[in-house]
């Protein structure tokens, strides 16, 4: 959808209250997004249809975003259709990675991120997916084996390491991830920190939103365990440290293969190709140290 189309299907939604202005909102790599303010509020208008190469379907998107909302997490939702959103414009500051990579701010995020976990299902109403990251890989190696990616000589290691890392994290316990904890999908109010964009949202094991957590935002070793100890609150043992970091390098292969298969895939004016070299370099760091370790 380009930008004329989405302005005249956000002018025509019965929804606001007087005159209306509209603004680019950049910064989605799955979604075209705009600020429209009206004569009470401001709102941001999300346009994305259903992306099953990347398990994202936006019943699931709704459904998180909404039960997000009741468990004090995320903005409203105030109206939904197909391949569209609006949801209240939240006035703070958008993170990004030093933000997050602050010894302070891992302090009131790891909170949220656990009321994420625990409190998000509590609200959930209808179906919702489960967000494997295993399965994820192995679906991701069969779309590059599939378009002929150029990284499609690689798919064979990319399954190999799957199948050790899905081995070494074991059995998890679960809970309702985020499941995409850039440092853009945190904002801060001044007084609230806020989780926003629930894509990627599903049934998923703990660990893999706080690998997702550090390995997104260059957490140091240091702040790894702080981030653990704040989670679980208690000491973490080497059994524990060995299954995150398992979990965080496959967090990595997986985020380097989704920009794969968007290089593929996507339509969006993103520079995929950049952010899969700058993720494969990541990755192949992040599994060269959890092979030593």
């Amino acid at each position: 959808m380009n930008q004329d189309t989405a302005e005249k299907r956000i002018r025509n939604l019965p929804i606001w209250q007087g005159e209306i202005s509209i603004k680019p909102l950049g910064g989605g790599r799955t979604n075209l997004n705009f600020v429209v303010s009206d004569d009470i509020k401001q709102h941001v208008v999300r346009f994305g249809g259903d992306l099953p190469e990347h398990q994202l379907m936006r019943f699931n998107e709704v459904a998180a975003s909404r039960a997000a909302h009741l468990a004090g997490l995320s903005p409203e939702v105030i109206h939904t259709e197909p391949g569209m959103s609006v949801v209240d414009f939240i006035v703070g500051k958008t993170l990004d990675e030093p933000d997050v990579a602050n010894d302070k701010m891992l302090e009131r995020i790891v909170p949220l991120v656990r009321q994420c976990h625990t409190e998000t299902p509590k609200f959930i109403r209808g179906p919702v997916l489960m967000f494997w990251v295993f399965h994820v890989i192995r679906d991701y190696a069969a779309t590059l084996l599939e378009k002929q990616s150029d990284y499609a000589v690689r798919v064979p290691d990319f399954l190999k390491i799957c199948e050790k890392l899905e081995s070494d994290v074991g059995p998890t316990e679960i809970v309702f991830g985020h499941n995409d904890l850039v440092a853009a999908n945190f904002l801060d109010d001044g007084a609230h920190l806020w989780l926003i964009d629930w894509d990627y949202a599903g049934f998923n094991s703990p660990l893999f939103d706080l690998g997702g957590l550090a390995s997104n935002n260059s957490l140091s070793e240091a702040q790894e365990k702080l981030m653990l100890e704040l989670y679980y609150n208690a000491p973490v043992n080497d059994a524990l440290m060995h299954r995150y970091q398992a979990m965080k390098c496959a967090s990595l292969l997986r985020e380097t293969m989704w920009s794969m298969v968007s290089e593929l895939t996507s339509s969006l004016d993103v520079d995929y190709a950049a952010y899969t070299i700058e993720n494969l370099a990541r990755f192949e760091q992040a599994y060269d140290t959890f092979l030593q370790s």
